[in-house]
């Protein structure tokens, strides 16, 4: 079931990607903003309480109507049920279009346009960004971009559908993403455009930024390697390995940094160093030739075969626990 339910849900977003504006989106962020209304008073322990309320909630709903659907309706409805879970979690078009918009600039030489691309997508006042700055730019968020709605995602769904919590994992991958992104930004969002009266509504705590950071950490620990360990097997293994053990400390981010590190081994290009988003006392590239756009096919390639790879592996685990 985990196979048909991936698959599936990869080939239906290719075909129709979810608007960014999507009512659940919506929903979504309504959610989070009355959790933490309500619940966030700036003490350790209601932070806890208050992401595990984000989180949990809609997890929790989506394995109940899970069950509901297998026990009383059918495995069938379970299956849809699960795909449209991953549909809403999982996919390339989510982030794609940036990635392909500053390449078509970049290719017909507008790198202005590149420029005000990259600063949209990534929310960073960008000036006179030289070129292979911009593709390197480019590689490291696509890349994460690709294992946060890909990878991460599609490791955690496999690995609990083992123990029938499929949903689950998909629902608190991405969630918990999210609230990490939601508790850096929200103040701020709010201290610049909302009134004093509505700031109170989005008001977050240190508290609970620190734990929606730590709880993320914690759960993209093993998806970052399992994708880490994807890249280094279809790019080249051996310069992959020595990345992710000797430069995956040049990233602010250790999870990110071994994905950032096996990337540049596996397809031999520079990056960290300059590009990094935060600053890193004493930080460097990684080995690697300097970020060129041929390396944008190469990245592309990378993705897609490690698509394919876990693709096959959980059809033959499906198979074998058919045949078991």
């Amino acid at each position: 079931m985990s196979f048909f339910s991936i698959f599936l849900a990869l080939v239906i977003e290719q075909a129709r990607p979810m608007s960014p504006s999507h009512f659940l989106h919506k929903w979504l962020r309504t959610w989070a903003e009355w959790v933490t209304s309500h619940v966030d008073g700036g003490s350790r322990s209601q932070a806890w309480l208050a992401w595990s309320l984000l989180v949990g909630v809609p997890a929790g709903l989506a394995v109940l109507i899970h069950w509901l659907l297998a026990f009383f309706v059918g495995w069938f409805f379970a299956v849809v049920w699960n795909v449209a879970l991953l549909y809403v979690t999982l996919g390339f078009r989510q982030f794609s279009h940036h990635f392909t918009g500053i390449r078509d600039a970049l290719n017909d030489g507008d790198e202005q346009l590149a420029r005000k691309l990259l600063a949209e997508w990534q929310q960073l006042e960008i000036n006179e960004l030289p070129r292979n700055e911009i593709v390197r730019h480019v590689i490291e968020h696509s890349i994460l971009s690709a294992h946060r709605h890909v990878f991460g995602v599609f490791f955690s769904y496999a690995l609990l559908s083992v123990i029938g919590l499929g949903p689950v994992g998909a629902v608190v991958y991405r969630i918990a993403e999210f609230s990490k992104r939601y508790t850096a930004t929200a103040a701020n969002l709010s201290s610049n455009a909302l009134s004093n009266d509505a700031h109170q509504l989005y008001w977050i705590s240190d508290a609970l930024k620190s734990v929606a950071n730590d709880a993320w950490h914690a759960i993209d620990w093993l998806p970052a390697r399992a994708t880490a360990m994807g890249f280094a097997i279809m790019g080249s293994f051996e310069d992959a390995m020595d990345g992710w053990r000797h430069h995956s400390e040049k990233f602010p981010d250790d999870n990110d940094g071994v994905i950032l590190a096996a990337t540049s081994g596996a397809i031999n290009v520079q990056l960290g160093g300059a590009a990094l988003q935060a600053d890193v006392p004493g930080s460097s590239s990684t080995p690697g030739r300097p970020p060129e756009i041929s390396h944008f096919a190469q990245v592309v390639g990378l993705v897609w075969r490690t698509v394919i790879m876990w693709l096959v592996l959980v059809a033959l685990l499906s198979l074998a626990n058919l045949l078991g």
